[in-house]
């Protein structure tokens, strides 16, 4: 019998263990999507207590407490912070064979030297021994991403965003390089007038521009896309349902604004056309850019209508959505592609039934002109866990070429998130070590070696271009 969470966590064979000790393991991190605080990173807080830094924000974790009977005030509400740890202490044994319950351990292993299987009566040990190294400046934001050997982080910032906090990270000569990326869902969401009109009101303030026709609009939307670029962006992201690709005209985005700008309610049909016609702006500005743009596709948002009115948006009551997305997503790359428009992209799926289509559809795109132009995203949301990852990995093996894969990213609020990382190499690994070991694969380890350490940092490192800052200098900091 194994002891849990040891060395060789995941890897089932030596072959398995040797390609992730060996080439894996050493590989620094790039985060290239993630939900990250610049004004955290800016101002390198140091936070007061393991709660703080771990279960604010944190729905995962708030969905697993109120499934295990927790009154709200323990996870978004008035509680003490050691209340809500001893809350979510006792929620932790529950959670066997749930992702919650390895992330829960690698984290307390790989940040604070904790050992011990968190439950009630390891509460209140784990707290105190946690809460130690969190009072001390080797805790600090910055200092808990050098923990993890991350050499970029993009966050995940609006349009009327100042960017401000980049700005100010990028003036202290921080060694890590913290980016914005462009994430325009409000800025085309036309569901709502009022908040549509709301938002335009934003977004008049940031461009300096009055937004009164639909070339206003894009005027002040271009002008806020350029400065992303200037500030070092050169990455966008749309969170959306499904790609919308219904046909248009020019006049008649030109009505469907001048409708929405006056409070009218649109027709769905017009929010379709609305969005379509916004979806292939952006990518053509992201093409002109020569950005890569990301499209996760396939939540179904703020079900619990009462706890949405109450709490807000990101606070756990989101779930896997069913919709249609292979025709209009074919139609929308076909759209850009006819054009020599189509940008880098990586397309992300919630609903795993969508992976085998997911896994295809990438491949209709990918034109040679550099490799692996259009990517399938990790693992995502509910699916960035052991079974999802492997099945992901094995889709794209079966339909695509996983040796030019992007690997891995958090997704994360949570500044001790980076195992997650380790996790997905873990799986990795042993994915490739049970081959070599039952003879489906040759036991060529140099060469694995290599494809793997492509899919961990180099692949990703290529693909988005960024220069940064090399280990030696890391280290000198």
């Amino acid at each position: 019998m194994k002891n849990f969470l040891d060395e060789h966590f995941l890897l089932h064979n030596s072959t398995a263990q040797r390609l992730y000790h060996e080439f894996a393991k050493p590989m620094p991190v790039i985060d290239y999507h993630g939900h990250l605080s610049p004004q955290q990173i800016a101002e390198d807080t140091q936070f007061e207590n393991i709660s703080q830094v771990w279960l604010y924000g944190d729905h995962y974790k708030w969905r697993a407490m109120r499934t295990n009977g927790a009154d709200e005030s323990y996870c978004t509400g008035n509680r003490s912070d050691w209340e809500k740890f001893e809350k979510w202490a006792e929620t932790v044994p529950y959670t066997l064979r749930n992702p919650l319950y390895h992330w829960t351990h690698l984290e307390l292993q790989r940040y604070f030297d904790v050992k011990d299987i968190l439950n009630p009566a390891s509460a209140r040990k784990v707290y105190d021994a946690c809460n130690a190294k969190v009072a001390t400046p080797d805790y600090s934001v910055r200092n808990l991403l050098r923990k993890m050997d991350v050499r970029v982080v993009c966050t995940t910032d609006d349009p009327a965003d100042d960017l401000r906090y980049h700005q100010q990270v990028k003036a202290d000569g921080f060694e890590i390089s913290i980016l914005p990326a462009f994430r325009p869902d409000q800025a085309m969401n036309v569901d709502d007038a009022t908040n549509f009109n709301n938002y335009l009101g934003k977004l008049e303030k940031a461009a300096n521009k009055n937004i009164g026709s639909f070339d206003q609009y894009l005027d002040a939307l271009k002008s806020r896309h350029d400065f992303f670029a200037s500030q070092g962006c050169s990455v966008s992201d749309h969170g959306l349902e499904q790609i919308y690709a219904a046909p248009y005209t020019e006049s008649q985005i030109r009505a469907i604004f001048d409708k929405v700008r006056s409070g009218k309610t649109l027709e769905e049909s017009e929010r379709i056309q609305f969005k379509s016609a916004m979806l292939v702006t952006f990518a053509e500005w992201d093409w002109e850019r020569g950005w890569v743009q990301q499209y996760h596709l396939g939540a179904l948002r703020n079900n619990n209508g009462r706890m949405m009115q109450q709490l807000g948006a990101d606070t756990g009551w989101d779930s896997i959505g069913d919709f249609q997305q292979a025709r209009a997503l074919s139609t929308f790359l076909d759209t850009l592609d006819k054009k020599n428009k189509l940008a880098r992209t990586i397309l992300y799926n919630l609903n795993p039934a969508d992976n085998e289509m997911m896994a295809s559809m990438i491949g209709n795109f990918n034109d040679g002109s550099i490799a692996g132009k259009v990517q399938w995203g990790s693992g995502w949301w509910f699916l960035d866990q052991k079974d999802g990852m492997t099945k992901q990995l094995n889709a794209l093996s079966n339909l695509g070429l996983l040796s030019r894969f992007v690997g891995m990213l958090t997704d994360s609020r949570s500044f001790l998130s980076f195992p997650r990382h380790e996790y997905f190499r873990r799986i990795l690994c042993n994915l490739f070590g049970e081959e070599i070991e039952n003879g489906e694969l040759p036991n060529d380890i140099n060469w694995v070696g290599k494809i793997i350490q492509d899919i961990c940092y180099n692949n990703t490192k290529n693909y988005f271009n960024w220069q940064f800052a090399d280990k030696a200098t890391l280290a000198a900091k």
